[in-house]
């Protein structure tokens, strides 16, 4: 990423105006129906952190954004320590895409990753124009995530294989509806070009 000038709230900004936004993945799954939830979660994690390379080779920031299922007197630290402990599948997925230092995270009380969080005012100062939307669920929190991302004019992807949902025919169904009625791109991630543009190999991102 690049230095970013003034006083602004992120110190760089944005390769190619693009961001990853990971929605939900950090959790202990201890709320109604995660037992339903939890196997998709644990299915993509290893592919979100892939992308999550790729992306931070090429400039590209990661961004999570994570329920803080109504304990307001934590923060995001708390919340990866608390996922580690509880053992087993959340553990396992948290380490996978445990968040580094270059990392930003914004706790959400609601559904949408923009609804009273600091996000939109994030992505201002990265001067991001695109995000890629990972997490879970599909037809819900990453759902109306991507509803108001188009509301304030941001370019989104939703990569097939970095989502999902409490059932695979319900995936499915919210990605053809992510086709169909927003146009957007579902390519898989390792189809994705990053704008960022190639690696000094020439390889590309």
């Amino acid at each position: 990423m690049a230095t970013a000038r003034g006083n602004a709230l992120a110190s760089e900004v944005a390769a190619g105006g693009e961001a990853l936004l990971i929605i939900d993945m950090i959790s202990c799954w201890d709320f109604p129906d995660a037992g339903k939830l939890r196997p998709g979660a644990l299915a993509i994690a290893p592919a979100i952190a892939a992308f999550k390379k790729r992306c931070g080779r090429a400039g590209v920031p990661t961004i999570y954004a994570n329920d803080n299922l109504g304990r307001w007197r934590s923060d995001w630290k708390a919340l990866v320590e608390s996922s580690i402990a509880c053992g087993g599948d959340a553990a396992t997925v948290t380490t996978l895409l445990l968040p580094g230092p270059e990392d930003y995270f914004v706790l959400k009380p609601k559904h949408s990753a923009f609804h009273a969080t600091p996000l939109t005012l994030l992505l201002h100062h990265l001067r991001v124009r695109k995000i890629y939307v990972a997490g879970v669920s599909s037809d819900q929190c990453v759902m109306t995530t991507v509803a108001e991302a188009r509301m304030r004019d941001l370019e989104v992807e939703v990569p097939r294989d970095l989502v999902a949902t409490q059932s695979s025919a319900r995936n499915e169904a919210v990605l053809l509806q992510y086709e169909r009625t927003h146009g957007l791109n579902t390519a898989a991630a390792p189809r994705i070009r990053l704008a960022a543009g190639k690696s000094r190999s020439g390889r590309l991102r």
